[in-house]
C-alpha cells in the first residue's frame, strides 16, 4: 500500500516506541518521513533524524524548519513525544507536573505552533491530505489507579485536540488523536521493570483490557496511518480508540 505517496510527514518522539513505529509504517506507505527526538540513533532507517527537544521553542521551529527545508512541504504532523508519570495526586511535586506538561502538552503546542504555517500552504494543494495527530491515551476517558498526573495530561491534549480541530478545519487541516490502550513500550517496560513481581504486574496490565493483552505500537501506527491518510480526509475531531475494547466494553467475569 502506497497511498501516502507524496505526502511529508513529521513523527515527534519519533525514534523509539509508538513513534518509531508510526515513523516506519508512515514510510513504509510511501511518506517523506522526518524524526524529531531528544535521541534520534532509534530512528527507522530512510527517515531524517532530527535532534531536538520539544520543550524548547527554538529546537522546535529548527526541527520543523530543517524538515521543510529537506522535503518542500510538510502535510501531516503526528505529535507522539511524551513522558509517563506514576502516582497519586500526593506523590508527584510540583516540578514533576510541570515537567510532564512541559513535554506532554506544551511539546505539542509547539510542535503544532511552528508546522501550522506550512500545514496551511499544503492543504491548498493536497485537500484533505494534510493532518495533524495527538498521541493521547484511555487515561484521557478513563480513571486510571495511580495516574493521576499522567491522566491530567491525556485530558489536556484530548481538549487540545478538538479545539484545534474546529480552529484549523476551514483552514483544510484535520486534527485528531489516538487513545491507546496500556502499549507494549519500552516505558511500559521500565515500569514492570520497577515492579515487586514484574510478571504478575504484566498479567494485571492485560487483564483489565477486555481482549486481555497489550496493544503492539504497530497498531497504533496502523491507526495513526490512517488519520494522516486520504481514506480519512472526512475525519476530524476524533478520538480513535485503540485499546482493546478498555475504554467501551465492560465484560462479565470469565466463568
Amino acid at each position: 500500500m502506497r497511498d501516502l505517496a507524496g505526502l511529508n510527514a513529521l513523527v515527534t518522539g519519533g525514534a523509539s516506541g509508538i513513534g518509531a513505529a508510526v515513523a516506519a509504517e508512515l514510510l513504509r506507505r510511501g511518506a517523506r518521513v522526518a524524526v524529531l527526538d531528544l535521541d534520534t540513533r532509534g530512528a527507522p532507517d530512510g527517515t531524517l533524524a532530527l535532534a531536538a527537544d520539544v520543550t524548547s521553542d527554538a529546537d522546535v521551529r529548527d526541527a520543523v524548519a530543517a524538515a521543510v527545508g529537506e522535503f518542500g512541504a510538510l502535510h501531516t504532523v503526528v505529535s507522539n513525544a511524551g513522558i509517563g508519570a506514576v502516582g497519586t495526586v500526593e506523590d508527584n511535586g510540583d516540578d514533576e507536573w510541570r515537567r510532564v506538561l512541559d513535554v506532554n502538552v506544551l511539546g505539542m503546542v509547539r510542535t503544532a505552533r511552528h508546522a501550522l504555517p506550512h500545514l496551511r500552504r499544503a492543504a491548498a494543494d493536497r485537500p484533505g491530505a494534510v493532518s495533524v495527530t495527538h498521541t493521547c491515551s484511555i487515561a484521557a476517558t478513563a480513571g486510571l489507579p495511580r495516574r493521576a498526573l499522567y491522566s491530567a495530561s491525556k485530558g489536556a491534549v484530548l481538549s487540545l485536540t478538538l479545539a484545534m480541530a474546529a480552529d484549523h478545519v476551514r483552514e483544510g487541516i484535520r486534527v485528531n488523536c489516538v487513545n491507546p490502550g496500556t502499549a507494549d513500550t519500552p516505558w511500559v517496560g521500565r515500569l514492570l521493570d520497577r515492579a515487586d513481581d514484574p510478571v504478575a504486574e504484566r498479567a494485571a496490565l492485560e487483564a483489565r483490557q477486555p481482549m486481555g493483552r497489550l496493544v503492539s505500537a504497530a497498531e497504533v501506527a496502523a491507526a495513526v496511518a490512517y488519520l494522516a491518510s486520504p481514506a480519512a480526509a472526512a475525519v476530524t475531531g476524533t478520538a480513535l480508540a485503540v485499546d482493546g475494547g478498555m475504554q467501551g466494553l465492560r465484560l462479565r467475569p470469565a466463568t
